[in-house]
């Protein structure tokens, strides 16, 4: 997740080439009336982006019941959006940080995309970083596009690592039967 020009496409291609997850890229989602508005350079609104985010859900929902993990590229860029994309699915979000003046010189050097930079700033506008009860990670942008890649696939390792353990119950466990223990003395 993160604003346009942030390098959400090119994390979700690594970590569907390095990890074997099944990609989709989220603008592929987005109904010819979104495409045509943001050509435009008209923002879109939570009413246009509601749809949008509900197709990306239900792919989502359809790979998880193939028993298949996946990777998604999109802006998710409030929490309200971030809500319908992980209704009844697992997600862990990257939320791709950097200045707007770093992401604009990456925009402004994009060729071939809908997208224009002169919609950045409403794209900060909306930004609602990831809240603590929000299952994700902050990666900043600065750097290479090879160090941006590599601190994503340590966040999406370390995360399944941490779901797959099962110290994290056993260790909830244990200190529950320690209360117990201590309150029954």
């Amino acid at each position: 997740m993160g604003v346009a020009g942030s390098g959400k496409s090119t994390v979700a291609e690594a970590l569907r080439d390095q990890l074997g997850l099944t990609m989709a890229e989220g603008d592929d989602f987005h109904p010819k009336a979104n495409i045509e508005k943001m050509s435009h350079g008209i923002p879109l609104t939570d009413s246009d982006r509601r749809p949008w985010l509900e197709v990306i859900n239900r792919w989502m929902l359809g790979r998880n019941a193939l028993g298949e993990s996946t990777v998604v590229s999109s802006s998710a860029l409030k929490r309200s959006y971030r809500d319908i994309l992980r209704k009844d699915v697992p997600v862990f979000f990257i939320h791709l940080v950097g200045t707007q003046e770093l992401i604009q010189k990456r925009l402004s050097e994009r060729k071939g995309h809908f997208m224009p930079p002169a919609l950045l700033p409403s794209q900060f506008a909306d930004l609602q970083p990831l809240e603590p009860d929000e299952p994700g990670i902050e990666v900043c942008v600065e750097g290479s596009s090879e160090d941006m890649v590599r601190r994503s696939i340590a966040a999406v390792k370390a995360h399944a690592e941490r779901e797959e353990s099962p110290t994290s119950e056993a260790t909830a466990e244990q200190a529950d039967k320690s209360l117990e223990s201590s309150e029954t003395k």
